[in-house]
């Protein structure tokens, strides 16, 4: 692992192949020590770029980091007062591959929900990729190539009971996304959304518990009654194959792949 000042050495041309098709590049992941970031830090690794894992969670991102021979950036992305021009400029130099995953989930109803924690997801998961992306198009501009990939999920394109906030942020995200795309195209800048069911992962465990509350039901019943109740395939979504997906928008082969959101949720949208 090294730190996020390590220089990006330019001295000699990047060889891409077929297994290694991001070989040269650098990405930045929000979110990244666990959970689906850490699935999209290893998938991009495994690619071969190098990437840099950002989050709050400094043990988590070093361990990772460490394991794919990374870089970290420690940030609270809630603290937008510190995500000033120069801390950004820092974080995403070099980076031509952005991964706006970060996010967090409360569920309540809407005379129940509590407007801190209303502001806080919106922050962190519309204010803060909005600000990353401000910050990153200049050089990928510049460079006439950027990937900007926002980790969406099906409640960007539909909405669920007792998610208020979490609907209205996705929903932001994926319109973000779209005018990226318009704004980044004539640049060789791309712009697109993945927008997973519910996918196994420590936030979904943990809604597993809420879910159960709110509802009035057992915990045991959950998967069958609530989150799956309109996927045609009756599972949960696995990390891994989010990376993967986030790894080929990544990617040279999806250069004409833009303004889109690519849904992962068993079917749930078709609907």
């Amino acid at each position: 692992m090294t730190d996020l000042t390590d220089a990006i050495s330019t001295s000699t041309v990047p060889v891409r192949t077929a297994e290694q098709p991001l070989t040269g590049r650098r990405a930045l992941v929000t979110g990244g020590a666990s959970g689906i970031g850490a699935a999209v830090v290893r998938a991009l690794a495994a690619r071969g770029a190098h990437v840099v894992v950002a989050d709050i969670d400094t043990a988590g991102a070093t361990a990772l980091a460490d394991e794919v021979g990374g870089s970290i950036w420690t940030v609270n992305l809630m603290d937008t007062d510190a995500l000033t021009d120069d801390t950004l400029a820092t974080a995403l130099h070099g980076v031509d591959i952005l991964v706006n995953n970060a996010g967090i989930q409360r569920i309540n109803p809407i005379q129940d929900f509590n407007p801190a924690d209303f502001h806080n997801i919106l922050t962190l998961m519309l204010e803060a990729p909005f600000l990353l992306i401000r910050a990153a198009l200049p050089q990928m501009y510049a460079a006439k190539f950027g990937r900007i990939i926002n980790v969406s999920s099906v409640h960007g394109i539909r909405a669920s009971p007792f998610k208020s906030a979490y609907v209205s942020a996705k929903h932001g995200l994926e319109g973000l996304s779209k005018v990226t795309a318009l704004e980044g195209g004539a640049y060789g800048v791309t712009s697109n959304c993945v927008a997973p069911g519910y996918v196994r992962t420590p936030l979904v465990e943990k809604q597993i518990t809420d879910q159960a509350l709110v509802h009035g039901i057992p915990e045991a019943e959950v998967l069958s009654k609530i989150m799956l109740t309109e996927s045609a395939i009756k599972r949960l979504v696995e990390p891994s194959e989010v990376g993967s997906l986030v790894a080929w928008l990544a990617s040279d082969d999806a250069a004409m792949v833009t303004g889109s959101s690519y849904t992962m949720d068993g079917g749930w949208s078709a609907r």
